[in-house]
């Protein structure tokens, strides 16, 4: 599976349309409240074109008028314009928190999706993925959204309307002035699709190194103990400080480009203000401008004049969210390819230990040609005992991954009790069907914590007497707080082989009808493995269990060995039996043997 899966086809992959339409699908939240917030936003507009205006009356009429100063009417006239200009403070502040609410809602509603789209994903779709440029889409590219929804959205709807109202009024003023304006600004309007294609292009490539960095930073943080181990510091050094670098020149470009369009801006904006200034003194020698007027022009100029530099501002932060959006979009439409029954087609499991029927299965990698398993046609009785052994690579892990339904074949069907795993609601099947890896997992809990998680609302006598029927106990009565030691990130304050006897609790306070168990004993020491072996003889009493055995006692335990080779099922029977035949079972025991001799 490679990143391209989830990443989509480059930074310009899809119209930026497209992803707007689909991010408003996705989060109808934006839209609420929105014609109620824009007319406050006009509202704020209109109130900030007050000034010009007083100032034009002031000065023609209160100053410059016919009967000379007239200090009343300046008074009542900017007496007018500062209650206007604290109303329209006030419904700017309405349109903030309006916005606000709104965007967060959204926000909220997109993460919660994202994240649990990740979960709905199959195993193999995830492991295409660096967890770290997962977690940076529910996480930075989600921010960049925010950011730009909640600060330069704002902006560009003000600046709009702003435009289009100071527009209007300096054509009211003089449309000589007015076409002088237009006639700067035109021209930058049609270069902005050539000038923002780049910047669209680096903002895209920032998101995706930010994905990359994030990925080598906590790589390199959950991995220390093995990079301290093995004296690999000054490698992961180079790799995270590689990924750093990578990250600060794509930035440092972006920024480049976006400096270029707005220096453009400035540039425009500066001549502007010049051309209003010689020929709005032109027209005035001539008669055609008063003096009110010149200066609610210049006025205007700038109310016109900085929404537009704005907008070229945030348009360009529009290219970092649109690269944000892209990839959470990506991300969401990502297919699921372990999907949920359609309604018509949920079944039940029925109740009790599960027999399970592998017919005619094949497996291949997504997106690849590389066949895992062919032709697979299995027996498993409901109460029996199987371990599945082969060499690394043969496929028994994706085997038990079928079993468990964490991925779904190619061809052929995978049997619970009968009913096709396809057909069963995933909540149900992986409460009956429980699967322990070979490194159990551990949340940033208590070891109470973790092993309820089996069972959730179980009670503290529960889960010890999970423990106590493991014979595990004595060790949760030697531990320092017991049920309430907290097991730290990952579990990383419990030894490997503790982690392990927490995850098998856990299993078995789950109370499943099937078992699968990826060699869940491998990480115990020998004294805890002896004693957890005899424990679990009774714990898979009636009960259908899988292993995934790398230990020749593993097998030797089960009823029935399965050994797959080359994606093939090639020897199935009592392993007694298949140690004496010759086969690859036979190779297999005699260099388990050979290691314990």
């Amino acid at each position: 599976m490679s990143t391209s899966t989830i990443t989509g086809g480059g930074p310009e992959a899809g119209a930026q349309g497209g992803v707007l339409r689909r991010a408003r699908e996705l989060t109808p939240q934006f839209a609420e409240g929105l014609g109620v917030t824009l007319a406050i936003a006009a509202a704020t507009t209109i109130g900030k074109l007050v000034v010009p205006i007083a100032v034009q009356q002031t000065i023609d009429t209160g100053v410059l008028g016919p009967g000379g100063p007239n200090p009343g009417r300046v008074a009542l006239l900017c007496a007018i314009a500062a209650v206007v200009v604290v109303l329209t403070t006030c419904t700017a502040w309405v349109v903030n928190v309006r916005l606000f609410r709104a965007t967060e809602a959204g926000l909220a509603s997109l993460r919660v999706r994202a994240f649990r789209h990740v979960h709905d994903l199959a195993v193999l779709t995830q492991s295409g993925e660096r967890r770290g440029a997962l977690v940076s889409r529910v996480t930075s590219d989600v921010d960049t959204i925010s950011t730009f929804l909640q600060t330069g959205m704002l902006v560009l709807v003000l600046s709009l309307g702003q435009v289009v109202l100071a527009t209007a009024l300096m054509f009211f003023y003089s449309w000589q002035l007015a076409l002088v304006v237009l006639a700067c600004f035109v021209p930058l309007v049609f270069l902005r699709n050539k000038l923002q294609r780049p910047v669209a292009r680096a903002y895209a490539a920032v998101r995706v190194r930010m994905g990359e960095m994030l990925a080598a930073i906590s790589e390199t943080v959950v991995g220390a103990d093995v990079i301290r181990a093995h004296a690999a510091s000054a490698r992961s050094r180079r790799t995270v400080d590689a990924a750093v670098e990578a990250h600060r020149k794509q930035a440092v470009k972006a920024q480049v480009a976006t400096a270029a369009t707005f220096s453009t801006g400035v540039l425009v904006s500066g001549l502007v203000v010049a051309l209003v200034i010689v020929v709005g003194t032109l027209l005035g020698v001539d008669g055609d401008l008063t003096l009110g007027r010149l200066l609610a022009f210049l006025f205007l100029a700038q109310l016109w004049v900085g929404p537009v530099q704005a907008t070229t501002e945030v348009l360009n932060e529009l290219q970092n969210a649109l690269a944000g959006w892209r990839r959470v979009v990506d991300l969401i439409d990502t297919p699921v390819t372990v999907p949920e029954p359609a309604r018509d087609r949920v079944r039940e499991l029925p109740a009790g230990p599960v027999d399970v029927r592998v017919q005619d299965v094949a497996y291949t990698y997504p997106g690849t040609d590389k066949t895992v398993l062919t032709g697979v046609d299995l027996h498993l009785p409901a109460g029996s005992r199987t371990a599945v052994v082969g060499e690394t690579g043969s496929g028994k892990t994706t085997l038990a991954r079928l079993v468990t339904r964490l991925v779904d074949p190619a061809q052929g069907r995978v049997l619970l009790n009968g009913v096709d795993a396809r057909d069963l609601p995933g909540r149900e099947l992986h409460r009956r069907v429980v699967a322990v890896p070979q490194e159990g997992f551990l949340f940033d809990a208590t070891i109470g914590e973790n092993v309820r998680r089996g069972k959730p609302g179980a009670t503290d006598a529960e889960v010890r007497a999970a423990f106590a029927e493991l014979g595990l106990g004595d060790w949760l009565d030697g531990l320092p707080e017991g049920l309430d030691t907290p097991v730290g990130q990952r579990g990383e304050r419990l030894s490997a082989g503790e982690r392990q006897l927490v995850a098998l609790a856990r299993a078995h306070l789950a109370d499943p009808d099937l078992l699968v168990l990826d060699e869940a004993t491998s990480s115990v020491d020998p004294a805890t493995e002896v004693r957890l072996q005899r424990a679990l003889e009774g714990v898979l009493s009636g009960r259908t269990s899988v292993a995934i055995a790398h230990r020749l006692s593993t097998a030797e335990a089960a009823d029935t060995v399965v050994v797959v080779d080359s994606g093939r099922v090639v020897e199935v029977g009592p392993a007694v039996e298949l140690a004496h035949a010759g086969g690859p079972y036979s190779r297999l025991h005699a260099a388990w043997t050979a290691q314990h001799a």
